[in-house]
């Protein structure tokens, strides 16, 4: 069980706001203690059209948020006809890891979305505090790494593609740093007023450019 309760606690995670949406990216490896146990785990869900969530954590523990959250977002849709906000998943995910904090989950979410309201990026830490951030936030360990990119290099109002190169930079900061970040691809969700589209990016690729 103690070995099993390691999986998957690495991680590198980012999201950004650009000047029509938001942008997220992860790296794609999962580790037991020091082995390597998957190169290309998923750590970034779309939940909603417009919301997606990065995880970084216990892979069990967040799986079973999203599976709650899409479940929830779902049964809202169905009964009410109305949109489901980037606030309202939030909250929910707030509300859900707070009821939790005496057995927490092992989960630091980033939700990001595009809705009636705007372009939103949230951080919400394992026993439920939220914060919503009004240029990038980072989660897992090697958050420290692309902090350091994002903060030389973001500027407001950045064009879809420099968002796009902007997380894949602070990505690959934490890979080449943290022993805990890599995998083989870094993945990318841009979201915008049109919906949500998820790309891989092979480091092998990236590292020929």
């Amino acid at each position: 069980m103690q070995q099993e309760e390691k999986l998957k606690t690495g991680t590198t995670t980012v999201g950004i706001l650009y000047k029509d949406g938001v942008v997220l990216a992860s790296d794609s490896k999962s580790t037991l203690g020091s082995l390597v146990a998957s190169k290309t785990t998923q750590k970034i869900y779309q939940v909603d059209d417009r919301i997606a969530v990065t995880t970084a954590g216990g892979s069990g523990d967040t799986q079973a948020l999203i599976r709650i959250l899409k479940a929830e977002i779902n049964l809202y849709k169905l009964t009410r006809n109305k949109e489901f906000t980037v606030k309202a998943a939030v909250t929910l995910l707030s509300n859900i890891l707070s009821n939790n904090r005496w057995y927490p989950y092992l989960a630091m979410l980033i939700v990001g979305g595009v809705d009636k309201d705007g372009n939103h990026i949230y951080s919400i830490d394992p026993v439920g505090g939220s914060e919503e951030e009004d240029k990038f936030t980072s989660t897992g360990s090697g958050s420290p790494f692309a902090y350091g990119a994002l903060e030389d290099t973001y500027k407001d109002n950045l064009a879809r593609e420099e968002a796009v190169q902007l997380v894949i930079n602070a990505v690959r900061a934490a890979q080449e740093r943290d022993i805990f970040s890599g995998g083989r691809d870094i993945v990318v969700a841009i979201i915008d007023k049109t919906g949500t589209e998820i790309i891989n990016q092979n480091i092998r690729d990236l590292s020929r450019k």
